[in-house]
């Protein structure tokens, strides 16, 4: 099945999408199973279908805020309900959401007007312009997945209603809003989509004007300061709210320049994009794929041992995902999923709620899972209405296409298919495997009829050696190319079987006095369910974290746990005792399982000590 909207059908518009732009899955095209199956099918029917859009739209009604973000969470929430609606057949989630339209509609003013702040106090210095932006992605994505054009009307009169407001000549939109204006100026991205869908070049020109904002002295300087790192870049007068430190609303604001880029070719744009996401994945990123201390940028990756407040907001998780999905899709490269996979396994998939119901809006690394504050007098808050968003990236960029060759980019019990942009010949793939607990992975091609083009697998980066093997021949080395994908053209048949075997070797990891152990792509932690007295038991002195670490696979013996892993250790507590001195097995599981029954019975700790000796 084909998207609504494609490039390809918005190229008599005046523009043509970028060469390497992939071709995303059609989310009603990936069927998952297994464990990220089992839980995306829980968080669909307790999260998305349980939830109330009327409730979300009711928040524009009275237009009397002076500093909130209510006017967030419909154009979150549309965001995702819109495409997987077309996946759960649920006449009580569609009639919900043409509900929540309908409030919409009506609470739109006729100037355009659609927020809830009072007036004077428009676009001024609260989220009024932020919630602009989700609402207009909301209206996109309703009217792509369920075809009403009123929802694409009014997203053209809310812009209409922005571009009244700012403009060259007019209002500076990076005066609006806090962090040097990134809240507002993040808008880009639907201000381009809307160009896309309709070739305005109205919407082009605002867009334009959008990207300026983004790079004046005195705004965020997101193109002027892209090869700094994040963490040391503008902090007037130590004051948050005057920074460029809030790590989800810049990144939002690159996604938007990624997709400028896409319709203008304005390089700077996406090498901005690229040396910023790079410098995220350098200083930022922890072992758990996650960052951000108070929702900042704190030079993270190197302290990430220490107990930081307010760790690993889920609005940063999501918002990094889709920012590395969009990298990937313009770029190529797969690095980009190899950070996408380490934060889904680990910090997203450890943020939502076994029962799927509920996204925690802090994941420590070291501690328990909790809910978090309901926000702007609303029973939800940002990350839970956000969360869903990180699953539509893990469904979109299941199974890409570029030029005539299919890219498996994400390894999970699935079936899948995609279209070739170049032959228009559709690939359907058929997934088996326990990966990433186990290394072995079956790709089995079910497209209905022979063809020669390429069928390319992501080779992550953590795997030091891979093989692979066709129709059960023998196994090769697999040796990928520059962008990390091991590519095989040949013709193709249904019913041919490709298997994969990746390393799954534990490594260790330091930080300062700490060390922590991942398994592939999976970060392990201690939890108190296997019964340790002391999850902070340190390691002995001199632990050598470049030695190979060896580990077992061990049975789930806990209920809710998907992993648990014996990983033979030099433990360091009574060190001096001939008996305490030898290594031991100590039990793991994988980060997403550990707290996971948001209870203190089930502590767990990620970063364990090092002993330490005194240096005469």
């Amino acid at each position: 099945m084909k998207k609504k909207v494609v490039f390809g059908a918005l190229c008599s518009f005046g523009f043509a999408a970028a060469a390497a732009t992939a071709t995303m899955a059609d989310v009603r095209d990936v069927q998952l199973r297994g464990h990220v199956g089992e839980r995306f099918g829980k968080m669909l029917a307790n999260h998305v279908v349980a939830s109330d859009p009327v409730h979300y739209a009711e928040a524009f009604r009275n237009k009397n805020e002076t500093w909130a973000w209510q006017t967030e969470f419909w154009g979150k929430y549309m965001h995702t309900a819109a495409p997987f609606s077309r996946i759960v057949a649920n006449p009580e989630l569609k009639a919900k959401m043409a509900a929540s339209l309908e409030e919409m509609l009506a609470n739109q003013l006729p100037d355009g007007y659609l927020g809830n702040y009072r007036e004077g106090l428009r676009y001024d210095k609260g989220w009024d312009v932020w919630g602009t932006k989700y609402t207009l992605l909301g209206f996109l994505h309703y009217h792509d997945h369920l075809g009403d054009k009123r929802a694409l009307d009014a997203a053209e009169k809310l812009a209409g209603r922005l571009m009244a407001e700012f403009g060259p000549g007019k209002r500076d939109l990076c005066k609006t809003g806090g962090y040097c204006g990134m809240p507002s100026c993040s808008v880009l991205e639907p201000i381009v989509w809307l160009y896309k869908r309709t070739g305005k070049k109205a919407y082009l020109d605002f867009a334009k004007y959008v990207r300026e904002q983004m790079d004046l002295e005195d705004g965020p300087r997101l193109i002027k300061d892209a090869k700094v790192p994040v963490f040391d870049r503008r902090k007037p007068d130590g004051n948050a709210m005057k920074s460029v430190l809030k790590a989800y609303e810049m990144m939002s604001c690159y996604q938007g320049l990624v997709e400028y880029w896409e319709v203008t070719g304005e390089r700077a744009c996406l090498d901005a994009a690229v040396a910023t996401a790079e410098s995220i994945a350098k200083t930022e990123i922890n072992l758990a794929g996650g960052a951000a201390h108070h929702e900042h940028w704190f030079a993270g990756a190197s302290r990430q041992d220490k107990p930081y407040a307010r760790q690993q907001e889920t609005c940063v998780l999501t918002t990094w995902m889709r920012l590395c999905q969009k990298l990937h899709a313009v770029t190529g490269d797969a690095k980009w999923l190899d950070e996408f996979e380490k934060t889904f396994y680990n910090a997203y998939l450890g943020s939502l709620k076994p029962d799927g119901s509920v996204f925690a809006m802090y994941t420590p690394l070291n501690g328990t899972r909790a809910k978090g504050e309901y926000h702007c007098r609303m029973h939800t808050n940002c990350c839970t209405a956000n969360g869903p968003r990180g699953y539509l990236a893990f469904l979109e960029s299941f199974l890409t296409a570029r030029g005539d060759a299919a890219e498996v980019n994400f390894y999970a019990s699935a079936t899948a298919q995609v279209k070739l942009p170049k032959s228009g010949r559709e690939v359907r793939l058929e997934t088996f495997t326990l990966y990433p607990s186990e290394n072995h992975v079956r790709v089995w091609n079910r497209s209905a009829m022979a063809g020669s083009y390429t069928i390319a697998f992501r080779i992550p980066a953590w795997s030091a050696k891979t093989q692979y093997c066709v129709n059960g021949e023998p196994a090769k080395d697999a040796q990928p190319d520059a962008a990390g994908y091991l590519r095989l053209a040949r013709e193709w048949k249904p019913g041919d079987l490709v298997e994969l075997f990746f390393d799954l070797s534990g490594r260790a990891h330091r930080v300062g006095d700490s060390v922590a152990f991942t398994r592939g792509p999976i970060a392990l932690a201690r939890d108190l369910r296997f019964g340790a007295a002391d999850l902070a038991e340190p390691l002995q002195i001199g632990f050598d974290v470049s030695a190979p670490v060896p580990m077992t696979l061990l049975a789930a013996e806990h209920e809710g746990m998907w992993m648990e892993v014996g990983v033979t250790l030099p433990m360091g507590l009574h060190s001096e005792s001939p008996e305490h001195r030898r290594p031991k097995m100590v039990k793991f599981c994988d980060f997403s399982s550990a707290g996971n029954t948001w209870q203190p019975d089930s502590a767990y700790r990620l970063w364990l000590p090092i002993e330490l000796d005194t240096t005469w």
